[in-house]
């Protein structure tokens, strides 16, 4: 059985920070999906929150452990969602990088929190006291929107804490969720990323405009120029055409007698 470790700042006890406490749990990714999940979330995002935090003031956790109370062993007083992101704190912490996230270290809930499910989605709902990591998300590390995606399903659940409660956020009309913190939308999205071809948690502006990742912007500036380039190329056969055209009805006029200058 887990124990608590009591221990308070107000008391002058030394709380380990995030050097100091495990930087994982031993467990292992559950499928080769959620990696790619990941990382197109993070690098779709990262224009807007360049635009929010222009001095770089933010952190983004992929699988990383909150810690969020003491216990023996350290990494049971853990939660590690597979994407979250925290405003208004250092990317890293005295110069390191950080191992984890921990809560009586930094003071600020990340502003969503998302987890994947790879089984039955039970334990991303689980509202055990203590142990249930819908109740640790809801009462302790308290991130106003926590968002359960589930891939089988093709959907995903987003909550909003209000008045210290979860509850369920209604989709829009274009069937995605506002997260205002952001300025932007989540929802899902059928293609193909990283030669995968599933149904995708993603984000889009408050437009409906779906956020790119890296390759895909990419992908579009090369379309992009291509068909400047293919354009280009029919302006220039057209004036061809066209000069060729003229030097005809010049030869033409020239044998009648005329001059095309004239």
């Amino acid at each position: 059985m887990t124990s608590i470790i009591t221990a308070s700042p107000n008391l002058g006890v030394s709380l380990p920070d995030h050097t100091q406490l495990p930087e994982s749990d031993g467990t292992f990714v559950k499928n080769f999906q959620e990696h790619p999940q990941s990382i197109l979330l993070t690098d779709s995002i990262a224009p807007v929150l360049q635009q929010l935090h222009p001095d770089g003031q933010y952190c983004i956790g992929q699988d990383c452990g909150i810690y969020w109370r003491l216990t023996d062993p350290p990494e049971r007083g853990a939660e590690a969602p597979d994407w979250f992101y925290v405003p208004n704190v250092p990317p890293t912490l005295d110069g390191q990088v950080r191992r984890s996230y921990v809560l009586w270290q930094e003071y600020i809930a990340p502003s969503i929190v998302l987890e994947f499910v790879s089984g039955d989605g039970s334990e991303e709902r689980d509202p055990t006291r203590i142990t249930g990591k819908f109740w640790i998300y809801e009462q302790v590390i308290r991130p106003p929107f926590y968002g359960i995606y589930e891939v089988r399903q093709a959907r995903v659940e987003v909550y909003q804490l209000l008045a210290g409660k979860y509850y369920l956020v209604t989709a829009n009309e274009r069937g995605r969720f506002p997260i205002p913190p952001l300025g932007v939308e989540l929802g899902i999205w059928q293609g193909r990323y990283q030669n995968l071809e599933l149904p995708w948690l993603r984000w889009w502006d408050a437009n409906g405009n779906l956020l790119l990742a890296g390759s895909e912007r990419a992908e579009l500036e090369r379309q992009e120029k291509e068909l400047a380039q293919q354009q280009a190329e029919e302006e220039r056969q057209r004036a061809e055409q066209e000069r060729q055209r003229a030097d005809r009805l010049a030869a033409q006029l020239r044998a009648l007698g005329i001059d095309p200058e004239a």
